[in-house]
C-alpha cells in the first residue's frame, strides 16, 4: 500500500475512534504504519495500565489475543474489539488451565506466577501474573520459596539467576521468535557489528543472555538506547523493535534480527479501520474467569505500581 494510502487509512480511523470515544493500544511488534493511530505504544506492562485506567467506551487491541483479553479482564464493562481475532501466540498456546492444575498438585507448596503471554484461563488459576519487566520483582513479592513459573522457560531460567534463594519450577514453553536465536548466532553479530552494543529481550535463551551487553523487555530497550553512550545496538527480539526504535531514538543505529512474529503481524490499518466500523470482532471473558484472572492481575500492579 502506497504512503498516500496509508495517510487517508490513518486519517480515518482517528477521526472515527474520537467520534465513537475509543482508544487504539497498540504493542511495539505491531507493523509501524500502526504506529500513526496508537494512542498508546508499548510492552505488556504499559499497555495493561493504559488498559486499566481508561476512559474509552471501547478499547481496540493492536497486538495478539491474550493482550485483548487482559484489556477484556480488566474492563468487562467496555467493549475490547481487535483487528484480527486469529491474532494468536504460539507460546501462550503451550499450556492450558487444566494441564497447570493438574501441575500444581505436584507443587502444593508452590506459588504460580503466570506471564501475562498467557490466556485468561491460566491467569484465573494463576497466583499472580508478570510481564518480563517486573517478573523478577513479582517473584520477590511471593512469600513461597518455590515457584512454578509459567509458560516461558527462558524468562523463568533468566529470573532464576536474579532469585537465587528460590526454587523457580519453570513450565517448558517458550517464544518461538526467541527461543531459535543460539550462542552463536550472537557471536557472529558482534563479530559483523564490533561497535554496537547487544540489547536480548529476557524471553531469549540463557546463553544467549549471557553473551548481551543489556537485558530488557522492548520498553525497556528503549530506555537503554537513550541511556547508553553507544551509537549502535543490535536488538535480539522481534523484528518491528527495531523501527520503533529508530523511530524512538532516530540519532542513533539499530540492526536487529530478521525473525518476525507472523501474528503480530496480522493486524493491518485496513482491519483497524473496518473493526471500528463494525465494533467487532469483540474479545469477551467469561465473568467466573475474569473474576479470579483480575485477581492475579492487580497484585501483579501493587507490586509494579
Amino acid at each position: 500500500m502506497s504512503e498516500v494510502e496509508n495517510k487517508i487509512l490513518v486519517k480515518r480511523i482517528n477521526d472515527l475512534k474520537r467520534a465513537k470515544n475509543a482508544v487504539i493500544l497498540v504493542h511495539n511488534y505491531q507493523r509501524p504504519e500502526i504506529y500513526d493511530v496508537a494512542d498508546f505504544i508499548g510492552d505488556s506492562l504499559g499497555l495493561c495500565k493504559q488498559a486499566a485506567n481508561t476512559n474509552a467506551d471501547i478499547i481496540l487491541f493492536c497486538g495478539v489475543h491474550f493482550m485483548a483479553e487482559s484489556a477484556a479482564i480488566l474492563n468487562p464493562d467496555k467493549k475490547v474489539i481487535v483487528p484480527t481475532i486469529d491474532a494468536g501466540c504460539a507460546m501462550a498456546d503451550m499450556i492450558d488451565a487444566e494441564a497447570l492444575v493438574q501441575f500444581k498438585k505436584k507443587h502444593p507448596d508452590a506459588a504460580v506466577v503466570a506471564y501475562v503471554n498467557s490466556t485468561a484461563d491460566v491467569k484465573a488459576v494463576s497466583d499472580i501474573c508478570c510481564t518480563s519487566s517486573n517478573a523478577v520483582d513479582v517473584v520477590n513479592s511471593l512469600p513461597n520459596k518455590k515457584i512454578i513459573f509459567v509458560p516461558d522457560k527462558n524468562l523463568a531460567a533468566y529470573v532464576a539467576t536474579k532469585v537465587p534463594e528460590k526454587e523457580i519450577i519453570a513450565w517448558q514453553g517458550y517464544c518461538p521468535v526467541h527461543h531459535v536465536v543460539n550462542a552463536e548466532y550472537v557471536k557472529s553479530v558482534r563479530q559483523q557489528n564490533p561497535n554496537a552494543e547487544v540489547i536480548a529481550h529476557p524471553e531469549s535463551k540463557p546463553e544467549v543472555l549471557k553473551l548481551a551487553d543489556h537485558i530488557a523487555s522492548t520498553t525497556g530497550m528503549i530506555n537503554v538506547a537513550k541511556k547508553s553512550n553507544a551509537k549502535e545496538f543490535f536488538v535480539l527480539t522481534e523484528c518491528g523493535m527495531t523501527e520503533r526504535l529508530n523511530r524512538e531514538v532516530p540519532s542513533k543505529k539499530f540492526t536487529g534480527l530478521c525473525n518476525m512474529c507472523f501474528d503480530m503481524k496480522r493486524n493491518t490499518l485496513e482491519y483497524i479501520l473496518r473493526c471500528l466500523e463494525n465494533e467487532s470482532p469483540v474479545v469477551k471473558v467469561d465473568k467466573k474467569i475474569q473474576i479470579k484472572a483480575l485477581e492475579a492481575l492487580n497484585k501483579m500492579f501493587k507490586v509494579s505500581n
